[in-house]
C-alpha cells in the first residue's frame, strides 16, 4: 500500500527548479533511499515532501493514514543544534509536540513514550545528560529517539550518518535497519551509495532527474 506518492514534482526556490520530473511511490515497509551528490537537491526534495517548503509544481500525496504531522524527521544538524543546552530527555520528549493539541504540558503517556524510545536507542543511561556534552553518535541516537516520538509509521532521515566515524556509522545503519524490520517505513537521504546498497530495499537517484 502506497504511503507517499510524488507525481511530476518540481522542487526548488523562487520558482527556479532544482529538480523536476520527480515521480515515485513509497510503499508501507519500504527502506527507500534518495541518493545523489552533495548539493544535488536531495534536502530540498525532502523538505518539500514534509511541507516545509512549497513545491513549484506537481503533487505530493499521502495514504494509509499518514499525515505530515505524524512523520518522524531527523534533519541534518547545524553547529548551533549540536551545542543545544538541554537534557537528552527534554530533547526526546520534544518530539511529542505535535501531540500536545491545545494543551501546554506533556502527558504521562508521552513521557513514557520518550523514555521507551530513549531505551530503544540504547541511551537510557544518558537521559539526564546535557545534549551538547555527547559524542556525535550519541547525539544522532538522541535525535532518532526524538523522531520516533512523532511517528509509528514513517521516518524521514536526512544524512543520518554525516560526520560520524566508520564504526559509529555502521552502528547507526544497523539501528535504522532494525527499525525498518520492526515495521517502520524509512525514507533516507544519503550520498553514501555503497552503504545504502547494503540496506535499502529501493533507491531513487536524483541525478537522473536533476534540472
Amino acid at each position: 500500500m502506497s504511503i507517499l506518492l510524488a507525481k511530476e514534482l518540481a522542487v526548488g526556490y523562487d520558482h527556479n527548479p532544482v529538480l523536476q520530473g520527480i515521480n515515485f511511490s513509497i510503499e508501507s515497509g519500504d527502506y527507500f533511499c534518495i541518493v545523489g551528490e552533495n548539493g544535488s537537491g536531495k534536502t530540498t526534495l525532502m523538505k518539500t515532501l514534509l511541507g516545509l517548503q512549497p513545491s513549484i509544481s506537481g503533487v505530493v500525496e499521502f495514504g494509509a493514514g499518514v499525515k505530515k504531522t505524524n512523520i518522524g524527521y531527523l534533519p541534518q544538524q547545524t553547529d548551533f543544534q549540536r551545542d543545544f543546552p538541554a537534557t537528552v530527555f527534554e530533547i526526546v520528549l520534544s518530539g511529542c509536540q505535535n501531540g500536545l493539541g491545545k494543551g501546554f504540558f506533556y502527558t504521562k503517556a508521552q513521557k513514557q513514550m520518550a523514555l521507551k524510545n530513549i531505551e530503544k536507542m540504547g541511551i537510557l543511561a544518558l537521559k539526564n545528560r546535557c545534549y551538547r556534552e555527547l559524542s556525535g553518535g550519541q547525539q544522532q541516537r538522541v535525535l532518532l529517539a526524538r523522531a520516533l516520538c512523532a511517528t509509528q509509521k514513517v521516518l524521514l532521515l536526512d544524512e543520518p550518518v554525516a560526520g560520524l566515524d566508520p564504526i559509529v556509522t555502521e552502528e547507526m545503519y544497523q539501528v535504522i535497519s532494525k527499525l525498518n524490520k520492526q515495521g517502520l517505513t524509512i525514507i533516507m537521504i544519503s550520498h553514501d551509495i555503497e552503504n545504502v546498497k547494503r540496506y535499502a530495499t529501493r533507491i531513487y537517484d536524483v541525478t537522473e532527474v536533476r534540472n
